[in-house]
């Protein structure tokens, strides 16, 4: 671990600590003997997520089948928005939900604080750790054994695309057809997207930095090597992705969107770019964007079962207990239910997300749902076919910082045609060793 983040982490522990055994001492008080107190006495449940996590409903059905529980629910809009909420109140030592949901990129970060977040184990966890995939499993275990996290979706992804604009371009259009064209390696991507802009003068992607994401997802090892160490500078592989894609960039294929805001949604109704990557949980925050900005099933989007390079790993989330809950015992359990295969199908079907349980995957590629708004795709059945082979990859300390603060204005830069990929490679460097080192 580098300097500065060791020093950060170890100053936030030390502010987070004290306040965690203070109202650690709150709790005993107020709950009794027992972590989470009587179960039938009257408790109110604070959580916190972000995105589209698809939770309303089963709030709603916990309430009901629990009559003494409220739930009173935070949704922030992204996950990094949902990161520096979560650090910001470790940071001052306290205002953390009784539940908090963790994402996969900032997962690493969380690691170096996990004694502030409930043990699952004391409340049952490994009575279910056959339910999850083995490595979803093991992401949310620190590196002393203790469980964090109840897992809850996992990003396999496919390609998302606009048949329409295909059909402009003289394209094939159907599903089946888009996933041979667009089966293959990057570059084959990037040939078949020049195609499309050459022919029709619009963008491919909507910006450099979600399909950057993608390409390093995809690597055995990404911005860390498996054993926490830095692994930007000096990869060459790493290196010859961002030239592949900054040349696909520099020939037109950005449409240099703003991320998460895509002008309000009415890019997915102009043709403003023809393919996304969509890794599962994306399906649910392109149908906000897709009806915000006026369209609906009939603007054409559909979901192929095809991903440029092979399976990949984007994402999916973890439920944590901190220890500062006053209601320790009743949080595990709420948590422990809404990562249940059952729920997570409903959320799913909710949220357009992928399950990480294994029973809820084998049931929603069983059913093969038709999706309406992606042109009827069995969206669930596709991501359980991206699924196969999905191994996620290591996570270290800043691999959110350097995604979003390292890599993103650079590549940003390079969208808006103010540098080249040459320039936007070095600034990238200067600003990993300005954050990082």
């Amino acid at each position: 671990m580098n300097t500065r983040a060791r020093r950060r982490i170890l100053t936030t522990v030390a502010v987070a600590s004290v306040s965690a055994l203070a109202l650690a001492g709150c709790s005993a008080a107020a709950d009794g003997d027992t972590p989470g107190g009587n179960a039938d006495e009257d408790v109110t449940l604070t959580i916190t997520t972000f995105g589209t996590f698809g939770y309303e409903d089963l709030y709603k059905q916990y309430e009901e089948e629990n009559p003494n529980v409220t739930i009173e629910a935070t949704n922030i809009d992204t996950g990094g928005n949902a990161r520096t909420d979560t650090f910001t109140k470790i940071g001052a030592g306290g205002g953390l939900s009784d539940i908090v949901a963790i994402e996969e990129g900032w997962l690493g970060e969380i690691m170096g604080v996990s004694d502030l977040f409930v043990d699952l184990r004391d409340y049952g966890i490994e009575d279910r750790k056959d339910d999850w995939l083995e490595w979803k499993y093991d992401q949310g275990t620190d590196a002393d054994g203790r469980v964090i996290g109840y897992g809850t979706d996992i990003g396999p992804s496919g390609i998302c695309y606009n048949g329409p604009a295909f059909e402009a371009a003289g394209l094939p259009s159907d599903r089946e057809s888009v996933a041979e064209l667009l089966n293959g390696d990057w570059e084959n991507y990037f040939k078949v997207g020049q195609e499309y802009t050459d022919k029709t003068g619009k963008a491919w992607y909507d910006h450099s930095g979600f399909v950057w994401n993608s390409m390093v997802n995809q690597l055995d090892e990404g911005y860390y090597t498996a054993d926490g160490e830095l692994n930007v500078e000096g990869n060459a592989e790493l290196k010859e992705r961002f030239e592949l894609l900054g040349a696909a960039t520099e020939g037109g294929q950005s449409a240099a969107e703003a991320a998460w805001d895509w002008n309000g949604g009415k890019s997915f109704v102009d043709s403003s770019f023809a393919t996304f990557v969509c890794p599962g949980w994306m399906l649910g925050n392109i149908a906000g964007k897709l009806e915000s900005g006026g369209g609906d099933a009939s603007t054409g989007w559909d979901f192929a079962d095809a991903f440029p390079g092979g399976p990949t790993n984007w994402g999916g989330s973890f439920l944590t207990v901190p220890e500062s809950s006053e209601h320790k015992e009743a949080a595990a359990a709420l948590a422990d239910w809404l990562t249940q295969p059952d729920q997570q199908i409903k959320q799913s079907t909710a949220a357009g997300n992928f399950p990480s349980t294994i029973k809820a995957q084998e049931d929603i590629a069983a059913a093969a749902a038709p999706n309406e708004l992606f042109n009827d795709a069995p969206t669930g059945a596709i991501l359980a076919e991206r699924a196969k082979g999905v191994v996620a990859q290591f996570k270290g300390t800043d691999d959110s910082v350097i995604q979003e603060n390292v890599f993103g204005p650079p590549l940003s830069a390079l969208d808006r045609g103010e540098t080249d990929t040459n320039g936007a490679w070095e600034q990238a460097l200067t600003l990993l060793n300005e954050l990082v080192d």
